[in-house]
Formats: C-alpha cells, structure tokens, sequence
C-alpha cells in the first residue's frame, strides 16, 4: 500500500457518514466543530463559508470544501444573512423557501484522536479547491459518483457510498498535495515529491519492526546520512527515527484497534521484542496501556452533516 493510502487507514476509525443539504435562500447555518474531518461540495447554487477567523471563502459548482479537523463555520447564502440554524442530527434535508436553491453534499470522517499524523497536522483549518476545468477529474468523479448514490439510492448503496466516501477522502487529500507541489517543495507535498524521502517513507512503512538507523534509510534512498536526515527534517517535519517511532505507535493502536492480536503479537509487529517495552513507549505516546486503549469504549458521537 502507498504512503498515502496507509496512512489514512491508520488514523481512520468508525464509518463516514453523508448527505446531501438543500435549502433556499435566505438561510444561514452554524457548523460545531466535529471530532474528526469534514467536507462540504456545492452542487446547485452557492454560498459562503464563514470560519471563526480569516475572510469568507465563496464557493460556486464543483467546489469543494475540505476541514482536516473539523473546524466550526458558518454556511451562508450571503454574507449578509443571519445564521438562523445550527447543524444536528435527524433535522430536515430540505426546507422550501422563496429564493435560489442551494444544494450541498456534506460528510464527516472520525479520525483517531489521541495521537494524530503529521500529514493532517500540517493542513490549513479549511482546504479549498475550486471547480476548474480539467483539474482533478479523479476528484470530480468520485463526487459525482457519491451524489448520485445519495439523491437516488439503489440496492448496494448501503456498501457503495462508504466505499466512495474512503476514495474521496484520498482524492481530496492527492489534489490538495499535487497544487502545493507545484507551489513549494517543503512539507508533506515536499515529502511526496523527494524520491529520497519517498523512498525512506515506503521503507518504514513497509517494514514498521526493522530496528531502522538513518544509515540504513540512506542506503535505500540513495543518499547520504546526513543528505537524507535534513530532507526529511524539512519535509516530513521530523528526524527520520521519531518518524519510526510514530509509525510504529500508529500501527500499533490500529492493530489494537481493529484485531484481537495479543499484546505481544501486535509488539511484535511494531518492532518490540517484550510486552514491557512495548507498553512502556504505547503508554508514552497515547498515555494509556495497549490493553486500556483496546477495552476503552469510544463510541463515536452523531455528527450532523
């Protein structure tokens, strides 16, 4: 699997939800804050979005809003119309009025909470990507896709649309990486496009149990120790073994997460010969024992969308 691909599966839990958001103008409504990501795509009319801070963001057809930590906002059909509502579960998808229909698909992804990635960590609160012509046909797609499995639901939908949901997230996520990559060539988009850290960053993925050194990433990536340890510093954020590290907790708290492996088992896996040390540098970094973290209960709440 690609960096990117296992990288949302990791910090992924639960199951997205979606659906689609009608109303006519004038309204205004409130988004809390959701314990996760978000995304809002205008597919009949406009509106504004209104963050708690920084200017208004227009949104017209195609467009997509993306929330990589499910920030609070307002939606708004103009900038000079009242929030009146504030999103719930179970409300109403439509309400009629006299004025221009608007029509969004709105979703919301849980992420793990307690230790997140850089690759989320470094995302602007509100990620915008216009609809142009030509540009991310894949994303394009997948929404499409989505809404019409939403609007008009057949047998299968029940499995398609979390299916087409997991793919926009990753779509979402590419197209955002491939504009910043033809802006800069630091962070993750930096990251992505390094050949060297790339090829580091598949390496640890691939093999979370190898007890790694910076040489030995070196060697796969073709470069130099001390080469490799500052592109990857000022790409991915972080030295290459504190990245082992994360990787391999991330790991873990996925297995614990979503297997019945035995603690020693998932130690194992993540590159820890004892239980006890495994369990001391879990507790470290989430600051609770594997096995408190697996029986903790941790429903996931209702998210309006």
């Amino acid at each position: 699997m690609d960096i990117l691909s296992e990288t949302i599966a990791a910090i992924r839990t639960g199951s997205p939800t979606s659906g689609l958001f009608i109303r006519h103008a004038p309204w205004g409504r409130r988004y809390p804050v959701v314990p996760g990501a978000g995304f809002h795509v205008v597919l009949q009319g406009s509106c504004w979005v209104v963050p708690p801070d920084g200017e208004p963001i227009a949104l017209g057809v195609g467009d997509v809003l993306f929330m990589p930590r499910g920030a609070d906002h307002d939606l708004v059909d103009s900038l000079d119309t009242p929030v009146t509502e504030t999103a719930q579960p179970g409300e109403p998808r439509e309400i009629v009025g006299p004025g221009v229909r608007t029509a969004l698909l709105c979703g919301a992804y849980e992420l793990g909470r307690s230790r997140t990635h850089p690759i989320l960590d470094e995302l602007p609160e509100f990620i915008h990507l216009p609809a142009r012509p030509g540009r991310h046909p894949a994303l394009r797609g997948a929404v499409d896709l989505l809404a019409a499995e939403i609007a008009e639901p057949r047998p299968g939908s029940d499995a398609a649309v979390p299916a087409i949901l997991e793919t926009l997230l990753l779509f979402i996520l590419r197209a955002w990486f491939d504009e910043q990559s033809d802006l800069c060539s630091s962070g993750w988009a930096g990251a992505f496009a390094d050949p060297a850290v790339a090829a580091a960053l598949r390496a640890v993925h691939e093999e979370p149990a190898r007890a790694w050194t910076v040489a030995d990433l070196g060697d796969i990536a073709g470069v130099s120790r001390a080469t490799l340890a500052r592109r990857f510093l000022a790409t991915v954020g972080e030295p290459p073994l504190a990245y082992v590290t994360r990787w391999r907790m991330l790991t873990a708290a996925r297995l614990l997460r979503d297997t019945d492996s035995s603690l020693g088992a998932v130690a194992r896996r993540v590159g820890y010969a004892s239980e006890f040390a495994f369990a001391k540098a879990f507790k470290r970094e989430y600051g609770v024992a594997p096995g408190q973290y697996r029986r903790a209960a941790d429903s996931p709440p209702l998210v309006a969308v």
